[in-house]
């Protein structure tokens, strides 16, 4: 059940992708981004509970970066700014590497450039947990290492001091 769930929303994803990517002809909107996030949840939960020997962490270092970006936001948000963890605003790392990294003739061309260092991220991420998944002493330092990583390069992205790995180039 957990691996064909997994491939139908694979699919749906690749689908999606596929004919929205590069040119954003629709949109999957906050019900469909809600509905992919309680999917991959609920498929991490499952994972583990039916199989005891995966660690918990390796779900956690798949997902890490949606779920510390919203940890991050919550804080940043609340105890930063002072403001409601429910008010949107423009600080979300993915809309600081669109505005300020990816440059771009029209928008819809700096739109689909910001994808590709997503899935950077997302590799990088699922190599190792794929490699650890029943480590989870490796799995924990590998979060912690990503939730360091994240930090270093959101404050660096908000103050106009981007690391060079990161830059785009301008065309």
């Amino acid at each position: 059940l957990v691996f064909q769930s997994a491939l139908a929303l694979a699919g749906a994803l690749l689908g999606f992708m596929l004919w929205n990517w590069p040119g954003g002809r629709i949109f999957l909107g906050d019900g469909g981004a809600y509905l992919v996030g309680f999917m991959l949840a609920e498929l991490a939960v499952l994972l583990v509970v039916r199989n005891p020997t995966v660690s918990p962490w390796f779900p956690l270092l798949l997902l890490a970066y949606p779920v510390f970006e919203t940890f991050f936001s919550i804080y940043r948000k609340k105890f930063v700014r002072g403001q409601s963890p429910g008010h949107p605003d423009g600080l979300h790392f993915h809309m600081l590497v669109f505005k300020r990294l990816v440059r771009g003739r029209s928008m819809e061309k700096r739109n689909s450039r910001v994808a590709p260092y997503f899935w950077a991220i997302s590799v990088a991420l699922a190599l190792p947990a794929t490699r650890f998944w029943d480590d989870t002493p490796a799995l924990m330092v590998l979060v912690v290492l990503f939730c360091v990583f994240y930090v270093f390069s959101y404050s660096r992205i908000v103050h106009l001091r981007v690391p060079a790995f990161i830059k785009a180039r301008t065309s």
